[in-house]
């Protein structure tokens, strides 16, 4: 088979790769914190040995993400919060700690703090946070949660703790299929006090529409270019063939 073929298929292969980041982008657009994925792809060099000494093919290494801050939107909302500058929520998820930007929380059935999902915040004890009934919560810019209870005499606020914001290293953290970050070498990362929140704010997600729907657009026509190298070659080899057939 014509060489060219295999050349406009891996192509082709890494649009669709492509495209599976950018459409994540484009449904989280309005996603509370949410992390642009970056499709990053490496040269691999083909197999041959001196036949092919320039040629290279390429592949997907695993998707990045862009953590540059978005926007800040205040909502005036007491369980809401946005971190200021670096930094991430954590939350003890089925798969363990993960970190967020994300400060949607809420008060559970059970009277603890927790993210949109349902997923316990964690203190800086790594301990679920546990709000008094009908409890008011209020946060400071370092993360202490203080709570005051229905009918409770102001006098009588309750210091429940402090969240937990850590602030690794970008390289250190990983995207899991479940949206949420880890650490790639599987430790929890530590309580940073220099992370500092914007209370009754939420940070929208950092992902551009308009460079967004630029790329789905770009992707489209260049996957199309793909196949159509790939069905040019087709009609060539089928031509080639004809002609042999005919001359024997």
């Amino acid at each position: 088979m014509d060489r060219i073929v295999y050349t406009a298929m891996n192509g082709a292969q890494r649009l669709l790769e492509q495209q599976a980041a950018v459409t994540n982008n484009m449904a989280n657009i309005n996603t509370t914190g949410f992390r642009e994925q970056l499709a990053i792809q490496r040269a691999v060099p083909l197999q041959g040995g001196a036949l092919f000494p320039t040629r290279v093919g390429n592949a997907t290494v695993t998707t990045s993400s862009n953590y540059s801050q978005g926007a800040m939107a205040e909502t005036g909302r007491a369980l809401d919060a946005a971190i200021r500058g670096d930094g991430w929520f954590a939350v003890m998820t089925p798969s363990g700690e993960a970190y967020t930007r994300s400060g949607e929380f809420v008060v559970n059935d059970n009277n603890l703090l927790v993210t949109h999902q349902g997923y316990p915040v964690l203190s800086a004890d790594n301990a679920p946070i546990e709000v008094p009934d009908r409890g008011a919560i209020t946060f400071s810019t370092d993360g202490q949660i203080t709570a005051l209870g229905a009918g409770d005499n102001p006098r009588d606020i309750q210091v429940l703790g402090q969240l937990k914001l850590v602030n690794p290293e970008n390289d250190e953290l990983v995207r899991g299929d479940d949206g949420w970050f880890r650490l790639g070498n599987g430790n929890i990362a530590q309580p940073n006090p220099l992370v500092t929140i914007a209370p009754g704010f939420l940070e929208k997600s950092n992902v551009n529409p308009a460079e967004v729907m630029v790329a789905l657009i770009n992707n489209t026509r260049q996957f199309e270019m793909q196949m159509k190298i790939i069905s040019d070659a087709s009609q060539r080899e089928e031509k080639a063939n004809s002609i042999l057939s005919s001359n024997g």
